[in-house]
């Protein structure tokens, strides 16, 4: 009874706190809300219109706005990721009033300005995440107390200052830092007070850092990965930190100034800190001051190391044989260093080993014939040393090897005849030694040679062998500095691939062949100190590509030429030809000049003659051509009827939706929903009615119907007739007499292009996606049963599914070659630049056809051959494949205004190779290496792992855009080699890139 008594006093009390705990829920609802705005009031850049939503108009609660989680009780905002959203702003302070908060992830974006101390206040924040931004600045002092912070990752920004104190109490949450790639001095601010107990991964890699490394870092003996490379950090290697951390798996201390123990005199202490460190796979101490002796005890470190990096550094004494016993090493650098000494027979126990560097040593003695025996070699740098005797003929059996370099050695003997067996090599450089003999027919006949080969400065003697000419994808010959002699053969103008031609300081005589002038991508000839005779062949006057050209020291006579490559050369390039003289008009300064002769009117009678008969000749020719083509075009019509037949029997497999339909989806076209625009028309993205997201491409009424309608047929003939996984697919069509459109799927990430600038993929995806495209195009080329030449291969006509996979999209000028061998049609259309269904961004290249007398592509991708007035083909496809590559690797538009008037992307490129390319692999590690490191979740990635990666893709780039259309690989053997190197790079970055 006494509880019925009290009944209406308690059920106040009851409604007065619900009433104000609503009243409370209300005020924090308001609260956060007003938070939201704010900070999307700082941002000035929302190019894909992801906050749409965002506005305090909205109907829709902000719970349920883009990239935001709450709490599903409390309504609280607990997640707020809006990374990999092109947004740009500044990040506002206002963010801290989210209370509740656990995970901020802002990154990859283009937000500027300094980080909000406020943030610090987030004392529920699990995950801090602001890489790959634009932000300066130092990093707050109040975030290195949040003591709930697990993942802290401000990497790649500009921030400056010094390193925060991670000092946050009793509760060491913290696993995983990433401050690299900034611009942050001092020390490595860690103490014994604050020790972090469950840090997994610390990287500060690529900053300004001094100092010795902290003993304080050997309280976390729960780390994986350290890498702080690339920074100013000097002291005696870590011996005493490695030791307490047995799950050590990655180890970069790379590029610093670290020294070894003992003044700087032994090693030993630092590898028997890692005898016990069973899951260390990735070692690299390069670049450092490190002296002293490789101890035996590295042998005793476990067998998971799959790379060991000691390059460039002081290190003395021979190579212990004991290294033999990390048998599941791939990897092995030990080059630019002291070290003596011969090179023990027990490497060839490293059966694993793909790349073997031991350039620039002091090494002597014989190179073992037991290296001939590692099955999977690659590459074998053994140049720059002082090795002598005889070139192994065991090397032969190194079928994989691809770069052999032993150049700058005291090798001596013949060059082995078995080397013609290194079916796979691509680089064989023997110069700088005292090689004798005469070159081996079979080793001139090694037509696997794609980059160069150099055999100067040694003691070669003899006749070229004819099979020099087999060498027909070389790009460069140096022999220079020998004692060849014979002629030289005309045969060699069936390298037509050759670039650049060495043949100085021999003993060749006789004239010089028409056909050497004749090589039709020939830039650089140089035949000095021989014996050659006669005149100058006129074939190098007419040479469109020569730019260097010396013919000093022969016995050369005659008048020189005013054209071509001699317009610009001075008499440096004649000296030593007492015959040579110059005409009237020449440019050369110092040359005599030649005595005239009289003209005979026969002469003017016989050209007479010749000219009326050449005449005569090109009229008939012109009928019978008239009369032939009629014949051409009343075949393409009749073709042309039957596969439009063939279309309309297609149309009825795929699904129909109406115009209505995609008006619905796609809001009217609403401007809010394009993704793209090209010159035959627009891309927008919808959504249907059982929530299919769709790109539906429509053509531009603007345009000619014939235009329309062409482009139109031409892209519904490719889709229609081809499957591949690399394929954007269609679902239907749409098509009435004043509108025509594509239906396609969307895709998550659009297109390449907008990846691009600036770069937002990492070194595997790039292999990855330039895989897909090359296992896409080779389908197109070799599998189809209605072979396609794609005609366009650019970024923008490349698409990026939700997993990254590449498919390629927009075949409005493609063409089809029936039959798989038949003629190509000739029917060509214009190009969409943004393909599909992508929504990349906007694509400031020109696509033409060459039905309307232009070329076939897109400016900077169009194959030489085009513009000579030849088909599209399979070769064109290539090289703008190849155009692709070193766009991916050099990060520059093949249109960019970086390069010399008349000269491409491929060109310039071309002209770094091989000894200038550093710069250009600096520059790509920094975008791309850098990029994995904060994608992934973990380390840097092996910086010389990474440069010779981006050194193949480079190569193989300027394989793809050799000028001459036959020596060009094949999209099968490219697909095939991309393959290889991914397959690579996942073998030796699986573990590095599991997911946190």
């Amino acid at each position: 009874m006494e509880f019925f008594k009290f009944f209406p006093l308690f059920l106040t009390v009851f409604l007065l706190n619900k009433a104000s705990a609503e009243e409370q829920s209300s005020i924090n609802a308001a609260s956060e809300k007003a938070a939201l705005l704010s900070f999307r009031n700082g941002i000035v850049s929302d190019p894909h219109n992801f906050l749409k939503d965002w506005k305090s108009s909205s109907t829709i609660h902000y719970c349920n706005w883009a990239g935001i989680k709450c709490n599903n009780s409390t309504q609280q905002v607990q997640k707020l990721d809006l990374s990999e959203k092109s947004l740009k702003g500044t990040i506002s302070p206002s963010l801290s009033n989210l209370s509740a908060l656990t995970i901020l992830d802002l990154s990859r974006n283009s937000f500027e300005g300094s980080i909000p101390m406020e943030l610090g206040f987030l004392v529920n924040l699990q995950q801090l995440s602001l890489s790959w931004n634009h932000l300066n600045g130092s990093i707050p002092k109040e975030i290195g107390f949040l003591q709930n912070l697990k993942f802290l990752d401000l990497g790649s920004n500009k921030l400056q200052g010094e390193i925060p104190l991670f000092c946050n109490g009793s509760n060491l949450s913290l696993k995983y830092i990433d401050l690299s790639n900034n611009s942050l001095g001092g020390g490595i601010p860690l103490r014994n007070e604050c020790p972090l107990k469950n840090l997994m991964c610390l990287l500060l890699w690529s900053n300004k850092l001094v100092g010795k490394i902290p003993l304080a870092l050997s309280n976390s003996t729960n780390l994986k990965w350290l890498d702080l490379g690339s920074n100013k950090l000097n002291g005696e290697l870590p011996s005493d930190i490695v030791l307490k951390m047995p799950l050590l798996q990655y180890l970069y201390l790379s590029d610093n100034e670290f020294i070894s123990h003992d003044g700087n005199s032994n090693l030993q202490p630092f590898f028997a800190s890692l005898v016990n460190s069973s899951n260390l796979q990735e070692l690299e101490l390069a670049g450092n001051k490190l002296s002293g002796e490789i101890p035996s005890i590295i042998g005793d470190l476990h067998v998971n190391l799959s790379q060991l990096h000691l390059d460039d550094n002081l290190i003395y004494g021979s190579i212990p044989p004991s290294i033999s016993n990390l048998r599941n090493l791939t990897l092995l650098n030990l080059s630019s260093n002291l070290l003596n000494g011969t090179i023990p027979s027990e490497l060839s126990r490293l059966r694993n080993l793909e790349r073997f560097y031991l350039s620039n040593n002091s090494l002597s003695g014989e190179i073992p014939s037991s290296l001939g025996e590692i099955p999977h070699l690659g590459l074998l740098d053994l140049s720059r040393n002082k090795l002598s005797g005889l070139i192994p003929e065991a090397l032969a059996n190194l079928t994989q090897l691809r770069k052999l370099l032993l150049y700058s050695n005291n090798l001596s003997g013949t060059i082995p005849s078995s080397l013609g067996k290194c079916i796979n090599l691509e680089i064989l450089d023997l110069s700088n030694n005292q090689i004798s003999g005469v070159l081996p027919s079979e080793v001139a006949g090694l037509r696997s040679l794609k980059l160069y080969l150099n055999l100067s400065r040694n003691h070669l003697h003899g006749p070229l062998p004819l099979e020099l000419s087999k060498m027909d994808m070389v790009l460069a010959i140096d022999l220079s500095s020998n004692n060849l002699s014979g002629s030289i053969p005309s045969q060699l103008g069936n390298c037509i691939a050759l670039e650049n031609l060495n043949l100085s300081d021999n003993s060749f005589d006789g004239s010089l062949p028409i056909s050497i002038g004749q090589l039709p991508y020939l830039q650089s000839l140089d035949v000095s100190l021989n014996h050659l005779t006669g005149i100058i062949p006129e074939s190098l006057e007419k040479s469109p590509t020569l730019k260097k050209l010396n013919l000093s020291f022969n016995n050369f006579s005659g008048k020189i030429p005013n054209n071509g490559v001699f317009s610009w050369l001075t008499i440096s390039s004649f000296l030593g030809n007492n015959g040579l003289c110059g005409s009237s008009s020449s440019s050369i300064k110092g040359l005599p000049k030649c005595k005239e002769k009289h003209k005979h009117h026969i002469l003017s009678i016989l050209m007479s003659s010749s000219a009326a008969f050449v005449f005569c000749m090109i009229g008939i020719s012109l009928a019978a051509l008239r009369s032939k083509m009629r014949k051409r075009f009343a075949v393409c019509n009749r073709r042309d009827l039957e596969e439009a037949n063939e279309e309309e029997e297609e149309e009825m497999k795929y699904p129909r939706i109406s115009y209505g339909q995609l008006v619905e989806a796609t809001n009217g076209f609403s401007s809010s929903n394009l993704i793209g625009s090209g010159r035959f028309g627009d891309v927008y993205k919808g959504i249907l009615s059982d929530n299919t997201k769709i790109a539906v491409k429509v053509l531009n009424p603007t345009r000619t119907a014939g235009e329309i309608s062409r482009s139109f047929k031409r892209e519904c003939q490719v889709l229609k007739r081809t499957r591949h996984r690399n394929l954007i697919k269609i679902i239907t069509t749409c098509s009435r007499p004043d509108f025509k459109a594509l239906v396609l799927p969307l895709m998550g990430n659009g297109s390449l292009e907008s990846h691009l600038y600036p770069s937002q993929i990492d070194l595997v995806q790039l292999v990855s996606i330039c895989r897909d495209v090359a296992e896409g195009v080779a389908y197109l080329h070799h599998h189809s049963h209605v072979r396609v030449v794609h005609c366009d291969l650019k970024p923008s006509n490349i698409l990026l599914d939700e997993d990254m996979t590449a498919l390629v999209t927009d075949f409005g000028i493609a063409r089809l070659v029936s039959g798989g061998g038949g003629g190509e049609d000739n029917h060509n259309n214009s190009n969409n630049n943004n393909g599909g269904g992508g929504g990349g961004g906007q694509d400031d290249s020109t696509s033409f056809s060459s039905t309307h007398g232009l070329l076939c592509g897109s400016v900077g991708y169009i194959a030489p051959e085009y513009g000579l007035g030849k088909q599209a083909s399979t070769e064109g496809d290539v090289f703008s494949f190849g155009v692709l590559l070193l766009e991916l690797i050099t990060g520059k538009r093949p249109t960019d205004h970086f390069f010399e008037q008349g000269a491409g992307l491929h060109e310039w490129v071309k002209s770094q190779y091989p000894h200038q390319l550093d710069p250009i692999v600096d520059d790509a590690m920094d975008r791309y290496c850098t990029a994995a490191a904060e994608r992934r979740g973990g380390p840097r990635p092996c910086k010389r792992l990474w440069r010779e990666v981006i050194v193949e893709v480079i190569e193989m780039g300027l394989m793809c855009t050799q000028f001459s259309p036959s020596m060009r690989p094949s999209m099968v053997d490219v697909a095939q080699e991309m393959t290889r190197l991914k397959e690579y790079l996942s073998h030796s970055l699986s573990s590095l890139y599991t997911r946190r």
